[in-house]
């Protein structure tokens, strides 16, 4: 090989420093691009996937047990809400149907009067001491249902409605979904399995449903699928309730929650469609 002219080196070497640094330029703006292309596709799985503590996501959860326990998607309306359903539970009122035969009753009326201690309510503390475990109304009638009622229109109670639905309920539910693997649909049938059959181990109790289900399939956390998961829960959900006379009626799981699974639906993301003892809802956006 020829050795180069000095200039002509020189030239070359210039045109081979302008081409390297060229492509350079494009392998970086390359690597900006697709981090762009990154960051904007995990900024929209991140909005797509908002877990149920998402304040939009909550409101649909709120609606949606609304719908199957009060039959309104007005679920602030249920505040003053209260009635003896004839389940053994005793009285069932408030936002999320505490129990006075359940304990979480009690514990609402007694953070209540924490915080407001001349209440309408703190009264009938020793009786929901007493009927704590029962279906009993002594002590009670006859105006309980009516003071739960006067109560309901003082924000105090409102708000101690909220944060006991939240402590007992809600935030446990959303931890274990989320722990599972769950993206916002599993979070919300994990929410409203909870608030009716309670957090307890026993069979027919959240823990013993998730338990049941767990022998079925695995969660996503243990590497199982979402999906086959979740219509283990819904089947294990539904074999609860039909051990009480009065959940008999699953449409909350076949015309709701199963509704949306099989649309595939796991971010539970509206336009909304689904019945509930047969009455028809939507919540469009």
């Amino acid at each position: 090989m020829k050795n180069l002219l000095p200039g002509r080196a020189s030239r070359r070497a210039a045109v081979l420093l302008l081409a390297a640094g060229a492509v350079a330029l494009s392998a970086q703006a390359g690597l900006a691009s697709q981090a762009s292309a990154a960051g904007a596709a995990h900024a929209s799985a991140a909005r797509a996937s908002a877990d149920l503590t998402d304040p939009k996501k909550k409101e649909i959860a709120m609606e949606l047990v609304s719908s199957a326990e009060n039959s309104s998607l007005d679920w602030k309306a249920q505040y003053k809400y209260i009635e003896d359903i004839d389940d053994g539970r005793g009285y069932t009122a408030g936002i999320i149907g505490f129990c006075s035969g359940t304990g979480d009753m009690l514990d609402l009326v007694e953070l209540y009067t924490q915080r407001k201690p001349d209440n309408v309510l703190a009264k009938y503390l020793p009786a929901l001491r007493k009927v704590d475990g029962t279906d009993s109304h002594k002590g009670l009638d006859p105006n309980f249902p009516k003071d739960w009622r006067t109560a309901a229109s003082d924000k105090v109670f409102q708000q101690a409605q909220n944060d006991e639905r939240d402590r007992v309920y809600f935030n446990p539910a959303v931890k274990q979904a989320k722990a599972d693997g769950l993206r916002a649909l599993g979070q919300f049938i994990y929410y409203d399995a909870i608030v009716m059959h309670g957090p307890g181990t026993d069979p027919v109790s959240f823990g013993g449903i998730r338990k049941t289900a767990m022998k079925k399939a695995k969660t996503p956390a243990q590497g199982g699928d979402e999906v086959a998961y979740l219509n283990a829960f819904l089947d294990a959900r539904k074999a609860a309730m039909k051990t009480e006379e009065a959940h008999s009626d699953t449409s909350r799981v076949d015309t709701e929650q199963r509704v949306f699974l099989k649309n595939g639906n796991l971010d539970l993301n509206p336009p909304l469609k689904w019945k509930v003892y047969g009455d028809s809802y939507e919540i469009k956006s």
